[in-house]
């Protein structure tokens, strides 16, 4: 038995089937590290307004798993999210910060 620790391990989605067999390129990748969100994206638009368009989306989704795995409806989930995000702009609990990294 080692007397090293274990090494942390990192618990990651699967890529869209789509994107495997049509290709593609990531945009967003988030992840909670110890309760902390940490974030790797590129500039994938060249008009930021975009993002507000793949942000939708993704609450759509979010709406429709919590409706599939919860007893929740999708209706109610966005609202909850749209809320939050409102609130969190509006007055952020957590500004974080931004790096460069290749």
């Amino acid at each position: 038995m080692s007397d090293q620790p274990a090494k942390p391990q990192f618990d990651a989605l699967a890529a869209p089937p789509d994107a495997l067999t049509q290709g593609g390129y990531e945009v967003l990748r988030a992840v909670i590290v110890d309760g902390n969100l940490h974030v790797s994206l590129r500039r994938a638009f060249d008009e930021p307004e975009v993002w507000g368009v793949l942000l939708a989306d993704v609450v759509r989704h979010i709406g429709r798993v919590y409706a599939r795995e919860t007893t929740l409806r999708e209706e109610h989930v966005v609202d909850k999210v749209r809320g939050m995000f409102e609130a969190e702009m509006e007055r952020p609990t957590d500004l974080g910060e931004t790096k460069s990294v290749s």
